[in-house]
């Protein structure tokens, strides 16, 4: 009996330590998503300064393509961050009334199951965004040595 008390409790406080670090990640990404958009207004402050053929304005708006496509990234795995932090608090929310329901053992699991499919696909749009962020340096990179 204790022992089934402790598995309960265990399937319980599980998905809680999830919860956590999805709130760690979301705070990472929010803060990166801050940034493009803060990066984005100042490139188009820039580009509304310079005269219209200035050269300058081509690196700019390639720029912002990139800039554009790095955010969709970072939006998309806020948003996947966040399922994720549901799905949790839903497991656990599940997996307490099933011990005093007698649900079944197959929603919790397909709950949890379901948060970290999410938190994979957090992973994979950052690992996308990352990526881009390389060109975003290439095109500065570009701009200045030429």
């Amino acid at each position: 009996m204790e022992n089934a008390v402790l598995q309960q409790i265990a399937a319980a406080v599980t998905p809680a330590v999830m919860v956590s670090a999805c709130g760690l990640l979301a705070l990472g990404l929010d803060n990166q998503a801050a940034r493009m958009t803060t990066r984005m207004r100042d490139l188009a402050k820039e580009h509304r300064t310079l005269a219209s053929d200035h050269a300058r304005r081509a690196t700019i708006r390639e720029q912002v393509r990139v800039l554009e496509r790095r955010h969709a990234h970072y939006t998309r795995a806020l948003l996947s961050n966040y399922g994720a932090l549901l799905a949790f608090l839903l497991t656990s929310t599940s997996a307490l009334v099933q011990t005093v329901s007698g649900w079944s053992r197959t929603v919790p699991l397909a709950l949890f199951g379901l948060g970290v499919v999410l938190l994979v696909a957090v992973s994979v749009f950052t690992l996308f965004a990352v990526r881009l962020s390389r060109r975003a340096i290439e095109l500065e990179e570009q701009d200045v040595l030429v």
